[in-house]
């Protein structure tokens, strides 16, 4: 992966992706808040007059976005600008597409620009890029078994003891995950999140660099899984998030999220010295 760059300053990456579905399919996904909130993280699309001006994601509190649209031609592609990633960063401008390829698949493309007379900002660029094959994964899995259907999300980042990898090794061994490939079937161990809980499903992609895995669930409702540690500003972190789907996916969230926070807060508790600076 790597920043491209054009003599007119601009400096852009592009990540792309093979998906099931038909265009139309495939463009709510991408491009329709409930579509986006069923594989990346909650999204609403702000509307006037019947047409979308605005798109806004919520990674969590205090990292939410707005970036406002520039270019919409559904089911093709639309564009979005937003301001930098850091004080004095130049504006984002985000391209997305959808292109029909034989046989019922798709090619999703999302192309991040700036224009810019250093490299100062290649760096935030690779990190987009870097993010989203993990996403993708999530967006293909969501195309293939789940299309279409209703979609609610269970998320939490908590700080983890050690470095990243033996953050990733104190979750994977506490799910009953560790040494786990994917193709193979999973089971929770007995009492996670909560005694009489049962959480399975087909492990389909494992990573140890970076860390993070997915679960195609069966239970507690069908969905995927998506599992990892990262480094964030220096600690270590653990990260959960379940995308549940179907008519019953508000529900099973509904009673899930008590059992994870606190299954969550007794094996990774905040630090005490994030405590008192919260």
């Amino acid at each position: 992966m790597s920043v491209k760059k054009e003599a007119s300053g601009r400096h852009f990456v592009q990540v792309e992706v093979e998906v099931p579905g038909t265009p139309e399919e495939v463009w709510r996904a991408i491009a329709t808040g409930p579509g986006i909130s069923s594989w990346f993280v909650p999204a609403e699309f702000e509307m006037r007059d019947g047409k979308p001006v605005a798109v806004k994601l919520d990674f969590g509190p205090g990292m939410e976005s707005s970036s406002a649209v520039t270019t919409w031609d559904p089911p093709r592609k639309y564009g979005a600008e937003a301001p930098g990633w850091a004080p004095g960063s130049p504006v984002i401008a985000d391209e997305w597409s959808v292109e029909a390829r034989a046989g019922g698949t798709c090619i999703v493309r999302v192309v991040h620009s700036l224009f810019a007379s250093t490299d100062d900002w290649d760096n935030q660029l690779e990190g987009t890029e870097s993010g989203w094959p993990g996403f993708f994964r999530i967006l293909k899995i969501y195309l293939t078994h789940f299309r279409g259907q209703h979609s609610a999300m269970m998320q939490w980042m908590a700080p983890a003891a050690g470095t990243e990898g033996e953050a990733w090794e104190t979750l994977t061994a506490a799910l009953g995950l560790k040494g786990v490939s994917a193709g193979q079937r999973w089971t929770a161990p007995a009492g996670v999140p909560a005694p009489n809980s049962v959480v399975e499903g087909v492990v389909e992609h494992v990573s140890q660099s970076p860390c993070n895995a997915l679960v195609r669930l069966d239970k507690p409702g069908p969905g995927t899984a998506a599992l990892g540690a990262c480094d964030f500003g220096g600690q270590s972190m653990v990260t959960l998030n379940f995308y549940l789907y179907g008519d019953h996916a508000a529900g099973t969230v509904a009673r899930e999220t008590p059992l994870w926070e606190g299954w969550i807060q007794e094996r990774f508790p905040t630090p005490p010295e994030t405590s008192k600076s919260a």
